[in-house]
């Protein structure tokens, strides 16, 4: 259950050498804020659900299946938002 104010909130897995794992929790319209990642990443979601990706150039929905992993480069900047009008919660896994 993730805490309910507008933004996601991240808990540091693990930090290594290797890589970064973080669990993101977003409540209903919480969101990451702009930010650019320095590593390639895979999301891995933990329910089915829909996020909105905003980047410079418009807006997109992304909709997410449960275990099924993606793969981002690193370098886009963007802001993540919940679309759903229910907590979403992903792992993330950056890649050093």
């Amino acid at each position: 259950m993730c805490n309910k104010n507008a933004a996601a909130q991240g808990l540091l897995q693990i930090e290594n050498d290797r890589v970064i794992v973080t669990e993101w929790c977003f409540p209903p319209k919480g969101e990451t804020g702009w930010h650019k990642h320095a590593y390639d990443y895979v999301v891995i979601p933990e329910q089915d659900g829909q996020l909105k990706i905003v980047t410079a150039e418009g807006e997109s929905y992304a909709q997410l299946t449960a275990g099924q992993s993606y793969y981002r480069p690193a370098g886009i900047e963007h802001n993540v938002i919940n679309a759903n009008d229910y907590d979403f919660a992903f792992v993330e896994v950056e890649l050093k």
